[in-house]
This record gives C-alpha cells, structure tokens and sequence, in this order.
C-alpha cells in the first residue's frame, strides 16, 4: 500500500478535571487526510481544504509531527499529505491534534505500523508543542487510542486507555470566537492550595472509577473542575448560561472542551443528547453569537480508515 486515506476524530481534553492528563474521542467529527509514501525524503503537503494553514512541513502540525516520525524511522523515502480540514483551528476539540495524530498514524501503516500507539503519540505530541508551545499529550493521545485516555506519567509517557460506556453521549458547541491554546495558557495559575488539590484529586479518581463501572450518577458528580474552568470561563461567553441550562435538560456534567471556546456536556443516551443541544442552542441565539454544535457518540477506535 502505498497511499492511505484516514479519519482523524476531534477530541475533547482535560474533561473538567483532568487538565493535561484526560482526554476523550468523539465519533461525528474529525479532519480526512490522505498520506501517500514518495520516494523523496522528507515531508511535503500537498493540499489543504477548508483553513488556511501553512503548507510548509516545518510550520504545520502535521508536517512537524511527521518529521519527528521520520527521524526515528529507518523508511528512506518521504510522505506527501493531504489535508480536509473539518475541525476549526483554535476550537477547542483538538484541531491540531488531529492532524497530528492523523499524519503519524497514516504513516505507521503505509509502513506495516513498526511503532506503537504510545510511541506515535510522541510524534504527534511535537504538533501539539508548535500550535501550543506544549507538547501535552491530552488530544493526541485519544484520537490514537480512542475512547478515553489517562496520561499517568508523561516521563516515562504511560497512557492508559479506558472504555467509555456505551451510553455516554457528548454533546458540544462552538462559538465562533477562537480562543488559542497557547494564550489561555498564560492566564493560569501555576499554584493552588492543597485543599484544592486534593478535592480535584477526588474528581480525577472518582471519573475513572466511575467510567470503568459504567456508574453515570458518579461520572456526574466528578465532572468539576476547581482550578482551570473558573479562571478560562471568563473567556467564553454565556458560558455560566450553557452550563446550567445543559445540567436542567439532563446533562451528567458541562464544562470547558479543551482550552475553550468549545463546551462539553456528557450525557445518558443520544436523546438527552440531542436536547441539551437544543438548549445550548437557544442559548446562543439569545447573545447572538453563531455557533456550531455536534452530538456524537465515542469514539471507541481512534483514527480509521475510510
């Protein structure tokens, strides 16, 4: 096989209290790349649809995350790449993790898949660190594995991947601002006091255990975040409107996809779904701001090919 054609599903981080180590993959959005092995080293892209992005390797997350693979490949050939970009750059479900993650995974199969996911997602991580100046592994890493993912440790990087249960659906809206990773970074603290700590500790385990019983009413009350969402929820706005209005029409939690601007809610069964949707909607349309939304299923596979 000498060309591959791949869906690279957005993804949701953090997960409210999960910053930098949660992530999760959604099944009704990603980006479409083709990859193609050239007999030319090196890396070049070739098209881009639906953004306006650098074509140069060394200043697109693709390029850059498919260079660190060729680096510690033995292939002597290249890779052209082909990009269908879907998921808005600065939207806060993993737009450039998904081209991250796409370029290496495509990649890893055109040639008969000689590194592991785990190691992938180091490749990818190099994306993550050019669009945030962070190599966090929170997106990449779901969009290899699917389903959710866990980052124990990044030294050594050890990833735990986590079955959603089967009902879990994610409902999440976009207002059409873009808030960059990199800025709302720099408007965190880097100290918390131990109470703190310790409460989002709690949070972390109790949304793991919950997810591995399949226990929603646990799940819920674990989806709270005390040290990132109160300082990076000034940045979107009707923010404090979408949550409550997602908790009254059934949603086990809400928070801040990402870095934002995009938010999350999870939810028992596609219904319930489709009406916390519906209200995150209205509430939108009251402020005037557009907005796009999707209601997806986990994704259970990661990146696939079409």
């Amino acid at each position: 096989m000498n060309e591959v054609k791949v869906f690279c599903p957005a993804t949701i981080a953090n997960i409210s209290c999960g910053f930098d180590v949660l992530g999760v993959a959604l099944d009704a959005v990603g980006d479409e790349m083709v990859v193609r092995k050239t007999k030319e080293k090196g890396i070049r892209i070739t098209k881009i649809e639906g953004q306006d992005l650098p074509m140069q390797a060394e200043k697109n997350v693709a390029g850059v995350a498919g260079l660190a693979f060729l680096d510690a490949s033995e292939y002597e050939g290249g890779f052209e790449i082909e990009i269908n970009k879907k998921i808005k750059p600065g939207s806060g479900i993993g737009s450039s993790a998904a081209s991250s993650a796409g370029a290496v995974w495509a990649m890893n199969h055109l040639l008969g898949s000689p590194f592991t996911p785990t190691k992938l997602v180091t490749f990818a991580m190099e994306g993550e660190r050019l669009a945030s100046e962070v190599a966090h592994a929170d997106n990449v890493a779901p969009a290899l594995f699917g389903n959710f993912t866990l980052i124990r440790s990044y030294t050594p990087l050890d990833i735990v991947p986590i079955t959603a249960p089967q009902e879990l659906y994610a409902t999440v809206i976009h207002p059409q601002i873009e808030v960059k990773t990199s800025d709302s970074r720099k408007i965190l603290r880097t100290t918390i006091s131990m109470e703190t700590a310790i409460k989002q500790w709690g949070n972390v385990g109790g949304l793991v255990a919950g997810l591995l019983k399949e226990d929603y009413e646990l799940i819920g009350r674990s989806l709270v975040d005390h040290i990132v969402e109160p300082i990076r929820s000034i940045l979107i706005p009707g923010f404090d409107q979408v949550k409550q209005a997602s908790i009254n029409a059934g949603a086990l939690g809400c928070g801040i996809s990402g870095s934002g601007p995009s938010i999350f809610a999870f939810s028992k069964g596609e219904k319930t779904a489709i009406n916390i949707g519906n209200e995150m909607k209205r509430v939108y349309e009251t402020i005037g701001i557009d907005y796009d939304i999707h209601v997806s299923k986990i994704n259970q596979q990661g990146i696939k090919i079409l």
